[in-house]
């Protein structure tokens, strides 16, 4: 038997044969042209026929994942379609007088690295997605058919020692993929029922292949660098998506312990479901509310299929990010609307747009700054353009005439900001009476907890909102001056500080004072080995990914 520890990046436990995917070679000769116009228009019509590949790839991972998650492709076209990457790639063909696909390789490699230079790991993420999409045109350049032909047939290169885009080719075993990487697109279109897990050498948690593995269910493994061997081919393995470890050839005793684990998983995961429709209470009668975190529209579906009592946080920043310009009212007003028709009577509580920090947009074309945790960001530039800030709360408005929507206000640290975001918000209740359009005139109105400040204030801010949510990730940077993006300073960056636990027990309790309710809907939410404590203090609320609501609920009703 041999040992591999890696790096989590998908829980559970897969057991069975491995495939290992062979590494495609992507080497590109670099030759001289003499007319760089022309080879410019063999790249701007390959780059064209890649948008068009990942329109169809995109609409295929939206029937197979949702909407959500399909999305990412709609980021991989924009990249391709970025005017910097455009003008890269030719500016290298016009200056150097080298072909296509050479240009599209060396652009590829400065972005990557760029992107790998950041400090966010969510951004040196992007620099797998750069790669992926750039091997995409050079496929286009090189005449290779792509794998999703446009009558769904699997085309050329898709097959790869067995394993092919969208299924297994030769028999109908499911196999343990091993690779030395994968990109969003390979991993998108893996038959699903045919692939029991996956480890790669490379990768990280924060790339769209492991985004992509966890809606897929898939236990999934990065990071296993030199331990990773194409002759594991064939091997038996077993993978611990939750401890990042993988056994090849396990013995027989690794064997029985795993298909222990497994099995007791599954029965835990059936007994989970069997709670879908009972009270969130505890067996002294403690009642809270749980609620699920959404990103987008499409997210709403997971809310109501994993039973949570309602939304407690709809990041409405992503309306934002994933547009090139400002989305409009008519667009907002959709979206909210949308989700507010589809949960019913259920809460539907939206934040207004949190931008800025490790969240850029070019279009609001923000100015650098040296520490942007602590610059303009969120509330700030909410008030400082109420012009923006005015366009979504029409549209919050709107759509709360179609359901139980609230308002939340991010990023506070004063009373005063409160009172002058409420004044644009009665300001767009006028100007909605003028024009005799509907919406919920006692919509309600709540802050986040989220700065040192806020909790200081609590009591004050508390007269003049109706409900606190408490942002555990950022109030556990700012309390103990830890960046969040920062990987060097996780050990320092611990949420269960005693001064964070205190912050958030000073919030509840100035909350409850003033008669309003509190929730929690930062990452701690999830903590199980926190909520005897949550419940200790007196937790009203508490928010989580959708996937978590039931583990949580099973822990809440058996206190």
């Amino acid at each position: 038997m041999r040992t591999i520890q890696g790096v989590s990046v998908s829980a559970g436990i897969a057991i069975g044969t491995v495939r290992v995917l062979a590494a495609v070679d992507y080497a590109v000769e670099r030759r001289l042209i003499d007319d760089p116009q022309a080879e410019m228009d063999r790249f701007r019509a390959a780059r064209d026929t890649a948008v068009a590949q990942l329109k169809q790839l995109r609409d295929n991972a939206a029937a197979e994942f949702g909407e959500n998650k399909a999305e990412l492709f709609d980021a991989h076209r924009l990249m391709l379609q970025d005017p910097d990457y455009a003008e890269c790639v030719e500016g290298l063909i016009a200056q150097d007088k080298v072909n296509a696909e050479f240009a599209v390789k060396s652009a590829a490699e400065q972005f990557a690295a760029m992107f790998a230079a950041m400090d966010s790991s969510t951004m040196q993420a992007r620099a797998a997605d750069v790669k992926d999409v750039s091997r995409r045109v050079m496929n286009v350049l090189q005449g290779k058919r792509d794998s999703t032909a446009q009558d769904g047939s699997v085309q050329g290169d898709a097959v790869q020692n067995g394993i092919v885009q969208n299924g297994i080719a030769q028999n109908g075993e499911s196999h343990i993929i091993f690779a030395e990487d994968l990109a969003p697109s390979d991993t998108a279109q893996l038959d699903r029922a045919k692939v029991l897990g996956l480890v790669t050498a490379k990768g990280s948690a924060n790339s769209h292949t492991a985004i992509l593995a966890r809606t897929m269910g898939l236990p999934a493994i990065t990071g296993i660098g030199d331990a990773f061997d194409p002759a594991d081919d064939g091997h038996v393995a077993v993978i611990d998506g939750t401890s990042g470890a993988v056994f090849v050839d396990p013995d027989e005793a690794t064997l029985t312990e795993y298909r222990r684990r497994k099995a007791e998983a599954e029965e835990h995961l059936s007994l989970l479901r069997k709670l879908k429709g009972k009270p969130t209470e505890t067996k002294s009668g403690q009642r809270v509310h749980l609620y699920a975190n959404i990103s987008r529209p499409s997210d709403a579906a997971a809310v109501l299929a994993n039973d949570a009592e309602g939304i407690g946080l709809f990041r409405s920043e992503f309306l934002y990010l994933e547009r090139e310009d400002w989305p409009t009212e008519e667009f907002q007003f959709d979206a909210y609307g949308q989700v507010a028709q589809e949960m019913g009577d259920r809460p539907v509580i939206i934040r207004t747009l949190d931008i800025g920090a490790d969240k850029q947009v070019d279009y609001f074309n923000l100015s650098h700054e040296d520490n942007p945790a602590l610059g303009y960001r969120a509330i700030r530039i909410c008030l400082t353009r109420p012009e923006i800030f005015k366009v979504q709360l029409r549209a919050l408005l709107r759509a709360s005439a179609y359901g139980n929507i609230a308002i939340m206000l991010p990023m506070i640290t004063s009373v005063q900001e409160v009172r002058d975001a409420k004044r644009i918000l009665e300001e767009a209740k006028s100007e909605l009476r003028g024009e005799r359009i509907d919406f919920n005139e006692s919509i309600q109105i709540g802050v986040m907890i989220e700065t040192p400040a806020s909790v200081i204030m609590a009591d004050e801010l508390a007269a003049e909102v109706d409900f606190f949510s408490i942002g555990t990730n950022d109030l556990t940077q700012y309390t103990l001056a830890c960046d969040r993006q920062n990987p060097s300073l996780e050990r320092f960056a611990d949420p269960h500080s005693p001064a964070v636990l205190r912050m958030i027990q000073m919030t509840i309790e100035a909350a409850h004072r003033h008669g309003i309710w509190c929730g929690i809907c930062g990452e701690l939410g999830a903590d199980l080995s926190l909520t005897d404590t949550f419940l200790r203090l007196g937790i009203d609320e508490l928010s989580v990914s959708p996937t978590s609501v039931l583990p949580l609920r099973n822990v809440i009703r058996n206190h």
